[in-house]
């Protein structure tokens, strides 16, 4: 009975989320070219489970990319802020730019730039992903407290030593939840570039899908998309907790 019990307190989101869609689509009497039942994309992911698996791990392996690119770049970015006032007067609005303009409108640049291969899918995903790191690393690196910044001072520390030895490890778990909020849209991020100018991975999968009316794939490619934003989350969250034992 406890174990059943746990298994219900799990599963019941996806219990209702099930239920809920097959009521909505019966309710609403739409066919399968509007919105397939729940069973038919089941049936697909069952009995296909190779025509999304390519496509799964090139996604994959495009989102982990695009995260610790658009991580990396995030942390760069906040460094040169915290270390120059005229940088901050470049950077930050351009960083509020980058992040503010349609993605559409980033990939006629990008394309013109890196061709229409996998560097453009990948950056992307890092272009839509590097502003929590550069927002929280940003606000990190100014988090420490002022009496271990007088203390660095009067021991005669240079900016940079003190910041490797004090405000880089202050930022590091605000580093950490950077990653953990955008382990999920890297996956969305990526399948969005791949539906755009992709050749391969979930986002070509679906307009693929849609091409041929193979609409419980192109749903099914919803879902296991769905599956993975959580499971980044998952992961990402599991990273956090163990970077901040290691921290502290």
């Amino acid at each position: 009975m406890r174990i059943l019990s746990r298994v219900l307190e799990l599963t019941w989101p996806l219990i209702v989320l099930v239920v809920g869609w097959r009521v909505w689509v019966l309710a609403n009497g739409y066919t399968e070219l509007v919105a397939p039942l729940p069973e038919r994309v089941l049936a697909d992911l069952v009995q296909h489970p190779g025509a999304y698996l390519g496509a799964l791990l090139t996604t994959m392996w495009t989102a982990l990319a695009g995260l610790v690119l658009g991580t990396a770049l995030g942390f760069v970015l906040a460094v040169l802020v915290w270390a120059s006032r005229i940088l901050t007067a470049v950077l930050t609005p351009t960083a509020v730019l980058m992040r503010s303009v349609p993605v559409v409108a980033i990939v006629p640049v990008l394309i013109g730039v890196l061709g229409t291969g996998k560097p453009t899918v990948v950056a992307i995903t890092a272009i839509v992903t590097f502003f929590p790191a550069f927002s929280l690393v940003g606000s990190g690196l100014r988090s420490a407290s002022p009496a271990s910044r007088d203390l660095f001072t009067v021991l005669g520390a240079s900016k940079w030593r003190s910041l490797i030895r004090l405000f880089v490890p202050s930022a590091a778990p605000n580093l950490l939840v950077a990653v953990r909020i955008a382990a999920p849209s890297t996956i969305l991020s990526a399948m969005l570039a791949e539906f755009l100018i992709g050749k391969s991975g979930l986002g070509f999968l679906f307009v693929d899908s849609v091409s041929y009316a193979q609409y419980a794939r192109a749903w099914g490619t919803g879902v296991v998309a769905t599956v993975l934003a959580v499971l980044a989350f998952v992961a990402a969250t599991g990273l956090e907790r163990w970077g901040l034992r290691r921290v502290r």
